[in-house]
């Protein structure tokens, strides 16, 4: 177990925070706040306790300083949010930074520019990392988004700056996947979607030990029909892939771990918003591409999910966006809603699905990352969370 924000004291220290606030921007406008707002109450707590909050972040792939890539939107929104002035820094590193960090007073807030505006940054440059580790005198990690990246930010300036701590949304993220992935209520039922099995190969290699059932929909659904002999038409396919998946599904029967695949298809002749979708049943007929499951599926997958314990579930089962091959993932959605599980959404698509259809709060919990939540559930290392203090 990690520690966390509650067993430091802030008062009168300057802590510094690397959040996620990598949100989406058109036009130098920031368009979904999720991430900022998720992380208000590590920041409010910090504030009240007298703590002075110093926050860094990273934003998109700039190639150089690109002012489109600018943390200026966040901090304002934040300035928004907290009802506070947010102060801004012109950089991250340079000794008007640290004076600026080092003139903050007791409930006062500063966040930094781009961290991609440094290459050290995703070199996990040690020196570029000490310097970061000088702005604080505590370090909490509260973007779980970044915890599988080895970046400086993330994973060397916790060296570098004791206490290192995690704050609530990283406390939360730690506390939902250990359950699932250590003592998972029985039956536990994994849902894997979206467009590509490559993906997920290490999600499903390290769920096979763990799991009751798998099921799977999306685009990667289809190189698994495919191992079954299955027709797929002009669907998503990684004919590389196909002996893999065959390999995964005779490893499920041997450890007599069900997995259900769709038995039906919404299909289209072209990958457009506007085709009209047609439902067939098995073989997918030449030059028709399947965009969602059909309903005979969603009626199999939420039976399944009906009598779940624990239910984890990354990737959709459609072109969840256009509402024509969205009833898939709202079907998935719906039945996990209403479930009995300890149900826990990866981050990314997964996380705008269930934000879409109205379903997120019904859920126990949504992750904010979703390479990092892919990463963990594959059992692979998490720099961001290991480095941290253990209690």
């Amino acid at each position: 177990m990690k520690k966390t924000l509650n067993d430091v004291a802030v008062k009168g220290k300057r802590v510094l925070m690397r959040v996620d606030y990598n949100v989406p921007m058109e036009k130098g406008k920031i368009t979904d706040d999720l991430r900022i707002r998720a992380t208000l109450p590590a920041v409010r707590k910090i504030l009240a306790d007298g703590g002075r909050l110093i926050l860094m972040s990273h934003l998109g792939r700039p190639k150089k300083r690109e002012p489109e890539f600018s943390m200026g939107p966040a901090a304002d929104r934040l300035t928004e949010l907290l009802k506070l002035p947010v102060k801004k820094a012109a950089g991250c590193v340079e000794p008007e930074v640290l004076a600026l960090a080092k003139s903050l007073k007791d409930g006062e807030v500063l966040v930094l520019e781009n961290l991609r505006y440094y290459k050290e940054e995703q070199e996990g440059n040690e020196e570029f990392a000490k310097k970061l580790a000088a702005l604080g005198e505590i370090f909490v990690g509260e973007a779980f988004g970044t915890a599988h990246r080895p970046d400086a930010s993330v994973a060397i300036v916790p060296k570098f700056l004791r206490p290192a701590v995690s704050g609530p949304l990283m406390a939360a993220e730690i506390a939902a996947f250990a359950k699932v992935l250590e003592s998972p209520a029985k039956p536990f039922v994994a849902v894997l979607g979206g467009a590509k099995v490559s993906d997920k190969i290490p999600v499903i290699e390290n769920l096979l030990k763990r799991v009751s059932m798998l099921v799977i929909g999306g685009g990667m659904a289809y190189t698994f029909l495919k191992a079954q002999g299955v027709e797929v038409g002009a669907s998503k396919l990684e004919e590389n892939l196909v002996a893999k998946a065959k390999e995964i599904l005779d490893r499920a029967k041997a450890a007599k771990i069900e997995v259900r695949l769709p038995v039906d298809h919404r299909v289209a002749a072209e990958f457009k918003e506007t085709a009209e979708p047609r439902v067939v049943k098995g073989a997918i007929e030449k030059g028709m591409m399947g965009l969602d499951i059909g309903p005979e599926t969603e009626k199999a997958f939420a039976d399944a999910l009906a009598k779940a314990g624990t239910v984890i579930w990354n990737g959709p089962m459609g072109v969840f966006e256009w509402e024509k091959f969205a009833s898939g993932t709202k079907a998935v959605a719906q039945a996990m809603a209403k479930g009995k599980a300890f149900t826990v959404v990866g981050g990314g698509d997964t996380a705008a699905a269930v934000e879409k259809f109205g379903l997120a709060a019904k859920m126990k919990h949504v992750s904010t990352g979703g390479g990092a939540s892919l990463s963990l559930l594959g059992g692979e290392a998490m720099p961001g969370i290991e480095i941290l203090d253990d209690k």
